[in-house]
């Protein structure tokens, strides 16, 4: 309607939603920034019949989805679930869902946005989102914790949560002694699909839910979210080939070009352990930072919740991002639709795109094009430059001819080059562009 998200509560949840407001949960919950804000209005956009209230929530900058996130991410995620579950049940209430889309982040830490996921506790009933927390939070976190694959690959691939059927193959012999995982795996994937309902299961009681609590929550804390072993590239700027004066020229013309152009908004395309994106956070700018490693993402995301820095680190493959997926393809919106920003910048990215992932360099500044509201900042790495060399090392071929004369005139048929400035002491140059008119 104008432009903002609204909440509507209708009169079949009018009893939860004053327990909400009554009991105190939502004062508690909302102070400590554990779950999202809200006022009421008068009048909501839809209405109708059963409107009862419309919420206006506060409003956030940026949308990202569980196939995005870092393994840390997913655990703190998981964590404030559990400690919300707890906060409500000492309040009469509990969470009637636990999907991990239930849980965004503002200023590098997670917050619940689903105001209406609380109902009234009865305490002689098991938790009935305990299947939909272990199958989207706890599953994949252990699958990270025994295989250091990441989560987001898992969550993209099951984005409504993996079965413990499914999940318990995967597992080490071993790990079945552990008893959390014999609790919350090898118990619920022995269980056949639809055998047993809640009338003949033994009695339940508010003690043994908070147990299940407990066990969850000390289950979760103990599992690894870094990786084995830094991999060369999660190193690319503290121990990079080049020269250790390769980053502080880079950056000195960064800032430079930075300073020439206005943005409220921007794009770390290729972020690695997000230096730059650092900087643009300087600006005080909504600062989405994109890159396939999802040890380099979690390491920014720790840094952000550290500092209380809002930065949005994303796990994200540019030659795959994430599509619009759900009913109609309109549930979720895709990575570009979302990602649009004043400012895109792609440091140390193209030659790999173009080198290992095939993407010839007009589909290149074609995709950057849509991304990028006015500015690009952009690094062209020659071929002879170390590092691309070492990614053509075994590789026969590749999209040709790969120069700076090719590069800037498939990326002219989009943008304006503004300034060209090679990096010293290096074959690389740094571009700043702007879109032009039409495109």
């Amino acid at each position: 309607m104008d432009g903002l998200c609204y909440r509507q509560v209708n009169e079949e949840y009018a009893d939860d939603y004053r327990q909400l407001i009554d009991s105190g949960l939502y004062q508690a919950l909302s102070s400590k920034n554990w779950l999202i804000g809200h006022s009421e209005v008068e009048q909501g956009p839809i209405g109708g019949p059963g409107h009862l209230k419309t919420l206006l929530p506060r409003q956030l900058p940026f949308i990202s989805y569980p196939a995005e996130w870092s393994p840390d991410q997913l655990k703190d995620a998981a964590l404030l679930t559990l400690g919300i579950l707890r906060a409500a049940i000492s309040r009469g209430m509990i969470l009637k869902d636990a999907s991990p889309t239930n849980i965004q982040f503002a200023d590098g830490r997670p917050l619940f946005i689903d105001s209406l996921s609380f109902e009234r506790y009865d305490a002689s009933r098991p938790w009935v989102a305990y299947r939909q927390f272990c199958e989207c939070f706890l599953y994949p976190l252990l699958l990270h914790h025994y295989h250091h694959q990441g989560v987001h690959k898992i969550l993209a691939a099951y984005p409504e949560g993996i079965a413990a059927s499914t999940t318990l193959p995967q597992l080490p012999l071993k790990s079945r002694l552990r008893p959390g995982i014999w609790l919350h795996v090898v118990l619920p994937a022995r269980i056949r699909q639809g055998d047993g309902d809640a009338a003949r299961l033994p009695p339940f009681d508010e003690k043994k839910l908070l147990l299940v609590v407990d066990n969850l929550e000390s289950t979760i804390q103990k599992l690894r979210t870094d990786a084995p072993g830094e991999g060369s590239w999660r190193r690319y700027y503290s121990e990079t080939i080049l020269s250790s004066s390769y980053l502080a020229e880079k950056e000195k013309i960064f800032r430079e070009m930075l300073g020439s152009i206005g943005f409220s908004s921007a794009l770390d395309l290729g972020a690695n352990d997000g230096h730059f994106s650092k900087i643009l956070a300087e600006r005080k700018a909504l600062v989405i930072a994109a890159d396939s490693d999802w040890a380099c993402i979690g390491n920014l995301y720790r840094w952000c919740r550290d500092t209380g820095t809002s930065i949005y680190p994303l796990c994200i493959d540019i030659a795959d991002p994430t599509p619009a997926s759900g009913f109609g393809h309109a549930e979720r919106s895709s990575f570009t639709e979302r990602a649009e920003s004043d400012l895109v910048i792609a440091l140390a990215l193209i030659h790999h795109l173009v080198l290992t992932r095939n993407i010839p360099f007009h589909m290149l500044a074609g995709y950057i094009a849509r991304l990028t509201r006015a500015h690009l900042i952009v690094e062209f790495v020659a071929a002879t430059d170390e590092k691309a060399i070492l990614l053509t090392r075994n590789k026969p071929g590749f999209h040709k001819p790969y120069n700076a004369n090719a590069f800037e005139q498939e990326f002219g048929r989009y943008f304006t080059i503004i300034r060209r400035t090679p990096i010293p002491g290096t074959e690389r140059i740094l571009y700043l562009m702007r879109k032009k008119e039409g495109q």
